[in-house]
Formats: C-alpha cells, sequence, structure tokens
C-alpha cells in the first residue's frame, strides 16, 4: 500500500492540535505515514510549542504572520512526497481506520477516477455531522444570504447538503476540507488552493478544479473521525463572518457573471446584516449585534477588493517558499 503526507494548519488550537497528533500516532500502525507537517500560522497560545517529542515524521513550520487556511495547506503539501495527501483540521481526532480506509479506497484500480474523498466525521456525542456540500451556484449563494434554507428547507438549498443524512456512500460535489483526502498528482494538478480564499470556501474551490478536471469526490461511510467543529475560528466570530461573507463574493466573482456577483454581493451586503442584525435584537445579544456590525463594517471597507477580477484558478496560486519561516523537522 502507498503511503500518505497529513498537513495540518493550526492557529491557536490549544490542546486540540495535541490531542490530533496523538490520534494519528496512533493510528499509524494501520497506514504508512510518509511526514506529518503541521503549519502554524503564528500561534500566541503556545499550541505547536514542545510537540517534536511525539512519535510522529513531524516536520513543523512556523510563520510569522497568520498566511490563512489555504495558503498553509500549499505550504506544508510542497514538502510532502507521498502520493496521497491528507489535509486535515487541528480539531479532529483520527481512529484506526480513518486513513487506512480512503488510502485503500484510492488505491483500488476500479477507484481510478475518484480524486479526492472524505469520511464521516462525529461529534462529541456521536452525531454524524451533515458535511457534504454541493458546488455553489448564483442561485444557492443567494438562498444563503437571505437565510431561505433555514426557513423553508422543502424549496430552498443553500450550500451544505443538510437534507441529506450522510448515512450512505456517494459520490458529492465536495467533501469538508476537515478532512480531505486527495491524490498528490490531481492536487498539483489543480496548483492546490487558491491563495486570495484567505479562509473558507477555498476547499469548495479546489473541488470545483477536481471535478473540473474530470475527477469524481466520494463520501465513505465505512471509517469515521471525530470533528469538534468551528474550530478555533469560534474564537473570533466577527472576523470569522467577514471572512466567509468575503470569500461568498470572491468565489462569485471568480466562476460567475459581474451581474450574478453583484446580485450576490447585494444580498450579502445589504440584506443579509438586516435579517442578522434582526436576529440579535430578538436574542436580546448586544455582543451577537456588535459582532454583526462589525463583520459587515470591514466588510463594506474591503468591498474593492472582493469584486475585483479573478485570473482563471490555474494560475492563481503563486509559489510559497518556506525560506521566509522558521522550521524544524523531527524524524
Amino acid at each position: 500500500m502507498s503511503q500518505v503526507d497529513i498537513v495540518i494548519v493550526n492557529w491557536n488550537a490549544g490542546v486540540q492540535l495535541r490531542r490530533c497528533l496523538n490520534s494519528i500516532a496512533s493510528a499509524m500502525h494501520s497506514v504508512r505515514i510518509g511526514m506529518v507537517v503541521v503549519v502554524d500560522n503564528n500561534s500566541k497560545d503556545g499550541s505547536a510549542d514542545n510537540v517534536e517529542h511525539l512519535n510522529l515524521p513531524l516536520h513543523v513550520i512556523r510563520n510569522s504572520t497568520n498566511r490563512g487556511f489555504g495558503a498553509a495547506c500549499n505550504q506544508g503539501a510542497r514538502v510532502c512526497q507521498s502520493p496521497y495527501l491528507l489535509f486535515l483540521n487541528p480539531d479532529t481526532e483520527v481512529e484506526s481506520t480513518s486513513l487506512s480506509v480512503p488510502l485503500q479506497f484510492l488505491e483500488s484500480n476500479r477507484n481510478r477516477d475518484v480524486g479526492a474523498c472524505g469520511i464521516q466525521l462525529v461529534n462529541a456525542t456521536g452525531e454524524v455531522s451533515r458535511s457534504c456540500a454541493r458546488l455553489p451556484s448564483p442561485g444557492n449563494l443567494l438562498a444563503n444570504a437571505l437565510g431561505l434554507p433555514q426557513i423553508a428547507p422543502a424549496y430552498f438549498r443553500g450550500i451544505h447538503l443538510s437534507e441529506w443524512s450522510h448515512d450512505a456512500t456517494k459520490d458529492v460535489d465536495h467533501v469538508i476540507g476537515a478532512f480531505y483526502f486527495i491524490r498528490r498528482e490531481l492536487f498539483d494538478q489543480t496548483r492546490g488552493f487558491d491563495e486570495r480564499f484567505f479562509v473558507y470556501l477555498e476547499d469548495l474551490d479546489l473541488s470545483h478544479s477536481v471535478i473540473r478536471l474530470g475527477k469524481r469526490i466520494v463520501y465513505l461511510t465505512s471509517a469515521k473521525a471525530f470533528h469538534e467543529g468551528g474550530g478555533t475560528s469560534s474564537q473570533v466570530k466577527a472576523q470569522r463572518l467577514f471572512y466567509s461573507r468575503r470569500s461568498r463574493i470572491q468565489y462569485s466573482r471568480k466562476h460567475f457573471s459581474l451581474i450574478q456577483t453583484l446580485l450576490v454581493a447585494a444580498a450579502t451586503l445589504l440584506v443579509e446584516p438586516m435579517l442578522m442584525s434582526v436576529r440579535a435584537i430578538i436574542r436580546r445579544s448586544p455582543r451577537e449585534l456588535y459582532q454583526t456590525t462589525y463583520g459587515f463594517l470591514m466588510l463594506w471597507a474591503d468591498l474593492a477588493n472582493c469584486l475585483r477580477s479573478h485570473p482563471d484558478a490555474v494560475s492563481s496560486v503563486p509559489n510559497v517558499s518556506v525560506s521566509n519561516s522558521t522550521t524544524s523537522k523531527v524524524a
């Protein structure tokens, strides 16, 4: 069986990172792991410190700034050499079959047309997360901005496949980036993550490229892993709101027409903040109202950048050198 390299992007993940790494060490007996790369995006909580003694083929990259999720994933992937890559969130914990099952699936001759796959992700109570998604369209992005999937889920579908129970193995448009298992050769063909998405939708954009190259994406129920969900982004809710809505507009500008992008931007900038503010008022949450206001003000300030025309995806990821980062390698 071939081996896999694992890339983990860390930003103030606290004890979650160590739990994730310990779970990988426990699963090593079931699969060949070439390298585990932790890319630390200038964490301030010391979460990436003192991990070198763990029984792992560990390579730690320490960035002096937070470069964003996609850029850090590309940075980690560039030092990897195995034929398979797993992008794994630090708020996950794998089991013995979490790595071997998707690897065996992709290694099978009958699955040569499968480019990437994911597995069942469960929360602390064992409930299966509905983590897969459909590729964004102007319609479902508008529906998300207007809150229609929550109001009338039978008639309006957003990006997430929330109407499906995730109880069967099937082809999907997208598996969540928290556990994204992909062929290395295919990842190189897509040129990796588009680094202009600081965080959010960069994984969906990658899945768009995978499908455009004629490869399938499969969600597997024959393996599972724990996923906390929300991750460290829950620490900065206003910033999370800003980045998620900015990525929505950026994705629209990259893949849709200008008119469609303007419609998505208008719903995002004009209607959605009012709906979210009303909800905060009903909940009597001044903090939620402040975070909503601050997040959308940041988005308005960055609107010109959001609407800037994107070149084709194949030229979107510049070369990144790790020479500007402090790196340490542990055999």
